[in-house]
């Protein structure tokens, strides 16, 4: 009979993700916040409920969708939605837990050969549900919180670091377009040098800058477009800047930066 994951031991796998260098972040949802998500106003720390972990049961959960699977069609169909939700994001929960698991027994004297096996297996599995927990929570419909320009602080400090908004959304798409294999592109603050930067990231978790916030992240995984977009990459990112909240990520850039 499987034992639950200790709270500890999830908890500390926190630490290991590179999109998850969040500990601080923002986490709210003006238009539809998850399910027990504190409001904007509140503004919170990351809690283990936010970023999908259940403290009474001990492992990670899925966290449902935001917003109905047809949402934001045209520009993401329903039927990837539901694949990419309820299949891919499921698989990095289950692998997450699985690992934790795997570990806690080698600590409890199983083989320490396979620490550096399950310690990859952690950080693919765990950075793929933090990715994609604020991934959803970064888009929203169209005309209801998604698209359009950021507004506020998130976009004055785009025009400081890349000269406009256009100049970012340039540069944005083209690192998008130019990951190698299966990844994602990441809009960041950096607070070391206290500005932003946009940076790629292969598989989920390598790449990513140390210590580095993330604000905006695009899956260009071909599973995240390749059913309504084919081999269209370039067409899937221009796509998804239609839905990109930009509410949501002012609320992560003011948390990070403050």
């Amino acid at each position: 009979m499987n034992q639950p994951i200790d709270r500890r031991d999830a908890l500390a796998a926190f630490g290991v993700m590179g999109a998850a260098a969040l500990a601080g972040s923002a986490f709210g949802q003006p238009q539809s916040p998850l399910k027990g998500f504190p409001t904007p106003a509140e503004k919170p720390g990351m809690t283990p409920q936010q970023m999908g972990f259940d403290p009474d049961s001990g492992e990670y959960v899925l966290p449902p969708l935001p917003y109905a699977k047809n949402a934001l069609e045209p520009h993401i169909d329903a039927q990837t939605m539901e694949i990419h939700h309820d299949k891919h994001h499921a698989s990095y929960v289950a692998g997450a837990n699985k690992a934790l698991k795997a570990l806690r027994e080698v600590r409890e004297g199983g083989d320490p050969g396979l620490v550096k096996h399950w310690s990859r297996e952690l950080s693919f599995h765990a950075c793929g549900h933090i990715n994609h927990t604020l991934f959803w929570n970064m888009m929203a419909p169209a005309g209801k919180g998604g698209g359009g320009e950021p507004k506020g602080a998130i976009a004055a400090a785009i025009a400081k670091d890349f000269g406009s908004f256009e100049k970012f959304s340039a540069h944005f798409k083209a690192a998008a377009g130019q990951v190698e294999g299966g990844g994602w592109a990441w809009l960041v603050y950096e607070p070391v040098a206290k500005k932003l930067l946009v940076i790629q990231e292969e598989k989920q978790q390598n790449m990513m800058v140390t210590g580095a916030r993330p604000l905006l992240g695009v899956d260009v995984w071909e599973h995240a477009y390749y059913l309504k977009y084919q081999s269209g990459r370039a067409a899937y990112v221009e796509a998804f800047m239609k839905v990109v909240n930009w509410g949501f990520v002012g609320q992560l850039f003011e948390k990070a930066a403050g």
